[in-house]
């Protein structure tokens, strides 16, 4: 493990990523505890205002995200100071996407339907940052074989092809599988030969003069978001915490 680490993290300058990374979803999920906490009541935590006026996490979180940035361009990819930053950025991006529906809708959405857009996006990115952090690059590795040389470039050319299945998937309106898509290409074939959601681009371009299509594609999404509603409404509150509107249907049962 730490020769593979030493050969595929650390000589690449992978290593800040992966701090990074480790950093953002930590600081995602400690964050979501601390709310979470503050909103039942419970533990030594509260929200922070100042002159009557909330602050909201995201703000030290922009602050945190920019000084890790540019400390993060100035330092390199090597070296105690770009791990250093590489933390700081990961911390505040964590608080950023935290409330990114909140900087989405302009409003104060954290425990709604609407705030589920926070955990998405944090999901989304962690998911790409990864794939990025365990692509087998052979930039920056030392002394590679021919046979190591071609391994990663046959994974290279997969994840390349896959990417455009995945372009073509998002294209359809299929966010989440497009990502899901750049990893396993099954779910990039399975997106493709699927009918498009309506009010995607490909579903614009393509249903256009295809009443019959447009009809499919309607019926199709109804299915799917009936049948899938459930379980992401379980995910979402394991990951973000049950709505308002949740928890006052389920004081109205007791």
């Amino acid at each position: 493990m730490g020769h593979w680490l030493q050969r595929n993290i650390v000589e690449p300058g992978k290593l800040p990523l992966l701090l990074a990374l480790t950093a953002f979803v930590l600081t995602f999920l400690i964050t979501r505890v601390i709310t979470r906490l503050i909103r039942a009541g419970k533990g030594p935590f509260g929200n922070v205002s100042s002159g009557g006026v909330h602050i909201h996490h995201v703000v030290p979180g922009v602050v945190l995200t920019v000084t890790g940035g540019f400390g993060a361009v100035a330092s390199g990819r090597h070296g105690f100071g770009s791990g250093a930053f590489a933390v700081v950025f990961g911390i505040g991006t964590g608080l950023v996407l935290d409330e990114f529906a909140l900087i989405l809708h302009l409003d104060d959405v954290y425990w709604t339907e609407a705030g589920r857009k926070s955990v998405e996006a944090v999901v989304l990115t962690a998911a790409l940052v990864g794939l990025l952090l365990v692509g087998f690059s052979p930039f920056g590795v030392d002394d590679m074989s021919d046979e190591e040389l071609q391994d990663r470039g046959g994974v290279i050319s997969t994840v390349v092809v896959n990417f455009l299945f995945s372009l073509a998937v998002l294209a359809k309106g299929k966010a989440k599988m497009a990502v899901f898509s750049v990893f396993v290409p099954f779910v990039g074939l399975v997106g493709l030969v699927r009918v498009a959601r309506p009010g995607s681009p490909w579903a614009r371009r393509f249903y256009r003069r295809r009443p019959r299509a447009r009809a499919r594609a309607m019926l199709r999404a109804f299915h799917h978001d009936r049948r899938w509603a459930r379980p992401r409404r379980v995910v979402g509150d394991w990951l973000g915490g049950k709505t308002d509107a949740e928890l006052a249907q389920s004081a109205e049962r007791e």
